[in-house]
């Protein structure tokens, strides 16, 4: 038998986020005697461990004809140094891409070949246009409520399940789309003070300026492995702690990571994504709030009770008593937006300070109240009371402070270094807030790579402000990245609509 060809590994430093890529050259003697070109996708293996990458090739020196580089993702798959020798091949035939064309061409998917295709996404079989075509394929309304089912519990089975030997674990969800809306941990903060079970895991911002763990993150650690995430939530009842260091639900990242680039949402995934979350985490009852607005992810009130119908049939399939709640979402929730902001806000109150934002407490307690009335103890409608009593005894903040510690420390909130306040140009009323433009701005000041910098509101809808008052003030970590902020808020239309009084 034919030995398989070999390159030597060199390291690039090329970041392609989560895609393995392998770079050879094109003229090299692997690419002319196997019929290697650019898109192929390869096996390459060294020693046991193997990955399927995509080939990139290069016309330039950067590689020698007998040298072959690997994006860093591939590199950390393969646990790869510098100078070791990879063998590289054909990878076999995949099922799971006749799966794909079967439902591009419209057929209902088996439960097997919705496992094979979550399966192969996870290992990192398909590439970014193979799953690519099943996002687009799947969305538009084109899974069944059987096939999302499926979905949901591959999604599951594909990482680590953590079992809490307890018949009641209790979590909660936005399904997103309002900027600032940073519930989650006076949520967890509240529960866990009552007692029950909250194993939270959150994500980081995808697109948006913050995301609950980037905002937790400024406040406590929260990359935490499964073990300290255990040992967490066995002390204090909760945690807070990002989703993506631990593997629950990993197939959830990569489908994410192409839905965002596509800017695809689809309704049957949305549920598979959300569900398999809880299922992982070894939740058993979820109160999953869907914010609905013009500039929200939930557009309307009848895709809101299409969603919402989907979560409560797909989570009673699975084992889940799921509970939604639909809201408003007409503006941002809260006056932060982006991670410290948004900090300060929790904290604000949770702290119970009288320059707490209102609009983010009320939401809170709302959510929190729906979730204790899992509890057998507590009736139906006495929950949010309940909340309010542990949020205003001071017994929320003291579990929160007690949970910070046990995931690493409280830390203190960072201050931006660079600030410009918008002042209203006339007298009038505020008859919008354009949330998607809002966000946008902070992203483009900085958020949420850097902690400080973000978008601090002072008005809120139907508001009667007086001329020259600031509307909101844009903060940043430098003068470029302020500047870059501000070229974007002269040239864009106004992200605040005033109407004249009468």
């Amino acid at each position: 038998m034919n030995e398989k060809p070999t390159l030597i590994l060199k390291r690039l430093g090329i970041d392609t986020q989560n895609e393995a890529v392998i770079y050879m050259r094109n003229d090299s003697h692997i690419c002319l005697s196997e019929g290697f070109v650019s898109q192929a996708r390869i096996r390459v293996q060294k020693g046991e461990r193997y990955i399927i990458a995509t080939l990139n090739t290069v016309t330039t020196p950067l590689l020698h004809h007998n040298e072959a580089g690997l994006s860093e993702y591939a590199w950390q798959l393969l646990e790869a140094k510098e100078g070791e020798e990879v063998s590289l091949s054909h990878p076999k035939p995949l099922h799971s891409l006749s799966y794909i064309r079967s439902k591009i061409y419209g057929n209902v998917l088996k439960e097997q070949e919705i496992n094979a295709i979550i399966e192969d996404a996870v290992a990192g079989h398909l590439s970014d246009i193979h799953t690519s075509a099943f996002v687009a394929a799947c969305a538009g309304g084109r899974l069944n409520e059987e096939e999302i089912f499926y979905l949901t519990h591959a999604m599951a089975a594909a990482g680590e399940l953590l079992s809490w030997g307890k018949e009641l674990v209790v979590d909660k969800h936005c399904v997103g789309g309002l900027p600032g809306n940073r519930t989650t941990p006076i949520v967890v903060a509240i529960v866990a003070a009552y007692g029950l079970i909250m194993p939270k895991t959150s994500s980081r911002s995808i697109t948006s300026p913050a995301g609950t763990a980037d905002t937790m993150e400024v406040l406590a650690p929260v990359e935490l492995s499964l073990d300290q995430i255990r040992k967490v939530v066995e002390k204090e009842n909760g945690c807070i702690a990002w989703g993506g260091a631990v593997s629950l639900s990993p197939a959830d990242d990569v489908l994410i990571r192409v839905e965002r680039a596509l800017n695809v949402d689809s309704e049957g995934q949305l549920v598979a994504s959300v569900l398999s979350k809880k299922i992982a985490a070894g939740s058993t009852h979820v109160v999953i709030d869907i914010p609905i607005g013009p500039t929200a992810k939930v557009r309307d009130a009848s895709m809101g009770i299409r969603l919402q119908h989907l979560l409560r049939h797909v989570g009673k399939l699975s084992g889940l008593t799921i509970k939604v709640v639909l809201t408003e979402g007409f503006e941002p929730v809260g006056r932060g937006i982006g991670p410290a902001l948004e900090a300060r806000d929790v904290v604000q109150v949770l702290t119970n300070h009288q320059d707490a934002p209102a609009d983010l407490r009320e939401h809170a307690l709302l959510l929190a109240g729906n979730v204790l009335e899992f509890s057998p103890a507590i009736e139906r409608g006495k929950g949010i009371a309940i909340a309010e009593d542990l949020l205003r005894n001071g017994k929320a903040w003291a579990k929160f402070q007690a949970i910070c510690e046990a995931q690493g420390g409280m830390r203190e909130i960072p201050q931006s270094c660079c600030r410009h306040d918008y002042l209203a140009e006339k007298t009038g009323k505020i008859t919008q807030i354009d949330t998607r433009r809002i966000a946008l701005l902070a992203k483009l000041a900085g958020a949420p790579q850097f902690k400080a910098a973000g978008v601090d509101l002072h008005v809120k809808l139907h508001a009667i402000v007086e001329k020259g008052q600031p509307l909101f003030t844009i903060h940043s970590q430098s003068s470029g990245e302020l500047n870059y902020a501000l070229s974007f808020l002269h040239e864009s239309n106004e992200l605040i609509r005033l109407e004249e009084m009468e």
